[in-house]
């Protein structure tokens, strides 16, 4: 989900962010050393980690962390390659490596392990062990603070699914079952929207692999190149169906449909974690969590869904003043009572262990398998979920999502989308 915001609200943003940024440091009167940090969260999750760093700003008189928000990664990105090295700010949030490929070997990026050589995060253990691949180098070393890490889920109305007397309430996670409770939930709660989603490639093709225990191009078994089989063929094909037969609203590339699932229109969206805490603040909803569906048929046991999202990255060329104040900043936000608030309030994946140990079930007893999926992360991940690094993969993901709105759309035929979508993903995979 992202900001609702105006498109030129991100411009004003990069102006103001390049302006402040030229100014230098201001001195304060307790001569604090003070770190910039850039972020695109969404409304919600922005409003709370505003908050946290107002309470680290009082917490202390060492370090002062001021917050620069943009409208999008685009933007901010934008915004990186305009100022110069003395501008930059001190830390900045970018998605994993394989949605911004080249996000690790950009000459101005300090890996994470670095900048935290000298400042021990005391007793913390990271949460994500290094196999995920997720902010970590082919070593297991932490190259970026994987504080916004999230995971796809099915989020479901809980009213909704009650008032279409669906067995236990809550959507099955077999694909062929929930397409019955579907229609149900159509016919008895909410027929302008029984299901939808923002994430059609995490849901229909990157997840559809994990989810079934198969490998995705450029995943642990060293696959190369991209040949959509019949799992992805039958999957789409229903897809397509289900949009036909308007059980299914058709995915959107933006914040509609987590606004919409937010006032209650849509009795299932499949999403990111991170939307949780946005959808716990609003006070008329009754929600609740499961994973995402799979075939019975493919995967006797339903797989674990690849880690995603963006990370905060340290940027060099700074003093030693500046690297250590933010390294002081990191160990704070890594600190259990941090952490725990940070997860349960925005749906992000704990930052540490400790910080999973110290949220209680009556945080997680609501939110129905919510524990459950949080608690697996924890734990090495199968090779088929360890993520996966694919060459331009930000432009081959943006082809998928073009591709699959037509599909979707009845532009294109399952077959024929997903053999063109390969064609196009191999020639793109193959450009340096």
């Amino acid at each position: 989900m992202k900001k609702y915001l105006h498109i030129s609200r991100w411009r004003a943003s990069l102006t103001t962010a390049i302006g402040v940024a030229a100014l230098g440091i201001a001195s304060t009167a307790w001569a604090a050393t003070e770190i910039q940090v850039w972020h695109a969260l969404n409304e919600h999750n922005a409003k709370v980690f505003e908050g946290m760093v107002k309470s680290y700003n009082r917490s202390q008189s060492d370090v002062k962390v001021v917050l620069q928000d943009f409208y999008d990664v685009a933007a901010l990105d934008e915004a990186l390659n305009m100022v110069s090295e003395e501008q930059r700010p001190n830390l900045v949030q970018l998605p994993e490596t394989t949605g911004l490929d080249d996000v690790a070997t950009r000459s101005y990026i300090q890996p994470m392990y670095q900048l935290l050589a000298n400042a021990p995060m005391q007793e913390s253990t990271w949460f994500l062990p290094s196999e995920n691949n997720f902010m970590h180098d082919a070593n297991g070393r932490l190259l970026a603070l994987p504080l916004m890490a999230e995971i796809p889920v099915m989020f479901y109305n809980t009213e909704a699914f009650e008032k279409a007397n669906i067995d236990g309430a809550k959507p099955s996670r077999d694909w062929s079952e929930l397409q019955g409770q579907l229609v149900q939930v159509a016919n008895s709660a909410t027929r302008r929207c029984p299901i939808t989603s923002d994430q059609p490639v995490s849901i229909n093709l990157e997840n559809l692999a994990a989810v079934n225990k198969q490998f995705y191009p450029g995943g642990a078994d060293q696959q190369q190149g991209f040949k959509f089989n019949s799992l992805y063929v039958r999957h789409l094909s229903t897809m397509i169906s289900w949009v036909r037969s308007e059980i299914m609203t058709p995915p959107e590339f933006n914040e509609l449909a987590t606004q919409r699932f937010a006032q209650g229109e849509c009795g299932t969206l499949l999403s990111n974690s991170g939307n949780l805490g946005y959808f716990q603040d609003q006070g008329g909803l009754k929600f609740s969590v499961v994973g995402l569906p799979y075939y019975p048929q493919v995967a006797e046991t339903p797989g674990n869904p690849f880690v995603t999202g963006a990370g905060l990255w340290a940027t060099n060329g700074h003093d030693a003043d500046k690297d250590n104040a933010t390294a002081a900043f990191i160990t704070w936000l890594a600190e259990p009572k941090q952490a725990a608030n940070w997860h349960q309030k925005t749906g992000f994946l704990p930052l540490t262990k400790q910080a999973f140990e110290k949220v209680s079930d009556q945080y997680y007893t609501p939110m129905g398998e919510w524990k459950e999926i949080v608690a697996v992360y924890g734990q090495p991940p199968a090779a088929t979920t360890r993520g996966f690094k694919v060459n331009n993969y930000h432009l081959i993901r943006a082809m998928f999502n073009q591709t699959l709105e037509e599909a979707l759309n009845g532009e294109q035929t399952a077959i024929s989308a997903l053999e063109s979508a390969a064609k196009q993903a191999n020639q793109l995979m193959a450009q340096r």
